[in-house]
C-alpha cells in the first residue's frame, strides 16, 4: 500500500513540474521576470527530501501504520489543489514569475484567501506523511517548510505588494 500511496505522490509532484514548466514556458514568452532565483533551488531540495524522508521514515518504522483518514484528508486536499491550480490557469507556477501589466487572479480559493496555495502545501506537508502515522517526517518538514514559505512570501510580497499571487 506504501509503494502506490509514494508512487502515486511522485506522480502528482511530477505531473506539477510539468504544468509548471509549460506555464513558464508562456508567461515568458509573455515577458515574464522570474524573482526568487536564490531560494528556489532550497525549496526543490526541501520537497525533494520530504519525500526521501518518508521513504526512509517508512522503512526504518518496519512498516508505519495506514490511516485511512488522513487519506481522505489527503484527497480533499488534491481536489483543492486542483481548484486552485485551476483558478489562476496559465498564472499558476512553482516560481515567482511576474508578467509585465498582468491582472491579479480573483477567483475560485484567491476570493477567499490570499495564499491558498500555500495553505495547501502547508496542509500537505502534515497530512502525507500522516497517512502512514510518520510523525518525525510530518513534524520536520512542517518546520521546515514554514521557514521556507515565510521567505517565499515576504520575496512575493515585496514584488506583488498586497495583491499576491502564489
Amino acid at each position: 500500500m506504501f509503494i502506490l500511496f509514494i508512487g502515486f505522490v511522485i506522480f502528482q509532484r511530477l505531473l506539477e513540474l510539468v504544468v509548471a514548466k509549460r506555464n513558464e514556458a508562456w508567461a515568458r514568452s509573455q515577458g515574464a521576470e522570474e524573482f526568487g532565483k536564490a531560494h528556489y533551488p532550497f525549496i526543490v531540495a526541501l520537497h525533494t527530501l520530504f519525500i526521501i524522508s518518508m521513504i526512509a521514515e517508512y522503512y526504518l518504522l518496519q512498516n508505519g501504520e495506514f490511516n485511512m483518514m488522513m487519506l481522505v484528508i489527503f484527497l480533499v486536499l488534491i481536489s483543492l489543489k486542483i481548484w486552485t491550480i485551476g483558478s489562476l490557469g496559465k498564472y499558476w507556477n512553482t516560481k515567482i514569475l511576474r508578467i509585465p501589466n498582468s491582472i491579479f487572479v480573483k477567483k475560485g480559493p484567491y476570493k477567499l484567501f490570499k495564499h491558498p496555495n500555500y495553505f495547501i502545501v502547508i496542509c500537505e506537508i502534515i497530512v502525507i506523511p500522516l497517512v502512514f502515522n510518520l510523525y518525525a517526517t510530518a513534524i520536520v518538514f512542517t518546520l521546515l517548510n514554514a521557514v521556507m514559505l515565510t521567505v517565499r512570501i515576504r520575496e512575493e510580497e515585496r514584488i506583488w505588494g498586497t495583491g499576491v499571487q502564489d
